[in-house]
């Protein structure tokens, strides 16, 4: 794959790119919506990459193309926001204008080939800009740290295209480290990495879903509004994952549904991420897999945010005797992550298969998850 975009800048638009990089999709092993919630994240760099190769373009202008669509797009990045994927490296340009480190020009041509699927809440969009915005500052001479690429990357989705997720996705895709998950604090953005046992399996349930337009946005509103009635109780909370866990009875008083099921959520996922990554470290994997199916219970009952379809794979895989399975990747559709012990492995996929061909006709989607680095340089060919 990573060939495929330099193949294409040149088979696009005549001539050899000037700079190219990749960056991974994202597995979360634990800590769903807690992002965005000031809490902590675990998540793990998966082995599909995207690729960008990119060259010099007309001011104010970019040019771009994909494997996925290969029809030239072509848009002013400085007047609205365009349609489609192309606003997102619309708007890792305009950050990067921001920052002084765009191409001198201030346009751009750009070829993406990527293997992350799309809207299968494999961070997808995360891939995407923080590949752009290391290949067009490579572009413009620039040398951006992994966090800036972060950052640009994140202002890029939340501020230009309207996705009010958190940081999770961009510092995985620019941070993550082979064969180590990456416990991710978000309100201080203090990481740790933690060295990985077991073995690692994504179901996709092919259920696609457009984070945009999803009820991200609306449970992201009901933590937020949340926390403002928490404030009554505790001024100077900031962040709902901040809330005592001691303090949930008052929690449950304080707030009406749908805030108190979301509320008492994050409070518990924030909890179970950072036990968990306790757990990873040490290697007591029978009991952190118990918190994977804890958390999809969770995320199911609470946050309101699986699918049946989520719901199968997961049963299925309890039944087959997996040591545990969740939602990942912010659920209404996407992956379920599965986590196996050093036996069993086709036991437990032969069941999913069979469970999610009873209940739907066909066979989920069934990859081997190989944690890996984070966003790179790649060569111009």
């Amino acid at each position: 794959m990573r060939g495929n975009a330099s193949a294409l800048f040149r088979a696009t638009f005549g001539g050899a790119p000037r700079a190219a990089a990749s960056a991974p999709g994202r597995v979360n092993l634990i800590g769903e919506h807690t992002d965005y919630n000031g809490g902590p994240v675990l998540p793990v760099a998966y082995g599909a990459r995207t690729y960008v190769a990119v060259g010099p373009g007309e001011p104010g202008i970019l040019e771009m193309v994909s494997t996925r669509e290969e029809q030239v797009a072509r848009i002013d990045y400085r007047a609205g926001r365009p349609a489609g994927w192309g606003a997102y490296v619309a708007g890792v340009m305009r950050e990067l204008v921001a920052l002084g480190a765009a191409p001198l020009a201030g346009g751009a041509r750009v070829a993406v080939a990527s293997d992350v699927p799309v809207a299968a809440g494999l961070a997808s969009s995360a891939a995407l800009t923080v590949a752009a915005a290391k290949a067009l500052s490579l572009l413009a001479g620039a040398r951006l740290q992994a966090r800036q690429l972060a950052g640009v990357a994140f202002r890029a989705e939340h501020d230009h295209v309207g996705v009010r997720c958190g940081i999770m996705d961009q510092m995985s895709a620019a941070l993550a480290r082979p064969g180590r998950a990456l416990l991710l604090e978000c309100a201080s953005l203090a990481v740790r990495h933690i060295p990985i046992g077991g073995r690692l399996l994504l179901v996709d349930s092919g259920l696609r879903r457009e984070l945009a337009a999803s009820a991200l946005n609306q449970r992201r509103a009901e933590c937020e509004a949340a926390v403002a009635r928490l404030k009554l109780e505790l001024p100077e909370l900031r962040w709902l994952a901040s809330w005592p866990a001691a303090w949930l009875p008052r929690l449950k008083r304080a707030l009406p549904e749908p805030l108190r099921s979301r509320a008492l959520h994050v409070v518990g996922e924030t909890a179970r991420a950072r036990f968990g990554a306790q757990l990873l470290a040490r290697r007591h994997l029978k009991r952190f897999g118990e918190l994977l199916y804890e958390s999809h219970e969770s995320c199911r009952r609470l946050y309101d945010c699986s699918t049946p379809e989520l719901d199968t794979i997961v049963a299925a895989a309890r039944r087959a005797g997996a040591l545990g399975a969740r939602l990942t990747g912010a659920g209404w559709g996407g992956a379920v992550l599965v986590l196996l012990g050093r036996k069993g492995a086709a036991k437990v996929t032969r069941e999913i298969r069979r469970a999610f061909r009873a209940a739907y006709g066909r066979d989920p989607a069934i990859d081997v998850v190989h944690p890996s680095g984070g966003v790179r340089s790649e060569p111009v060919r």
